[in-house]
């Protein structure tokens, strides 16, 4: 699997967390030479106030868990 389907699938796993609040989770870019991922929250996690404890505590989480390469996850 490619770079950019790894952390699709990391994604895939947190998406029902996110979805049971009515939200959602986008990737808008994954560098695999810079080892940077850009993700954007749709729905209601595009305005909620804990957003950065959600992309740390669980997304970064995630994507780091199953591509440890990764070296930041940002919106």
């Amino acid at each position: 699997m490619t770079f950019k389907e790894n952390i699709e699938k990391a994604l895939e796993e947190v998406r029902p967390l996110l979805q049971m609040d009515g939200g959602d989770i986008e990737l808008v870019e994954a560098n695999e030479q810079t080892k940077e991922v850009k993700v954007k929250f749709l729905g209601m996690c595009s305005g909620c106030p804990m957003t950065q404890f959600t992309l740390e505590n669980n997304v970064e989480a995630k994507i780091k868990e199953q591509v440890p390469e990764v070296k930041s996850v940002t919106l």
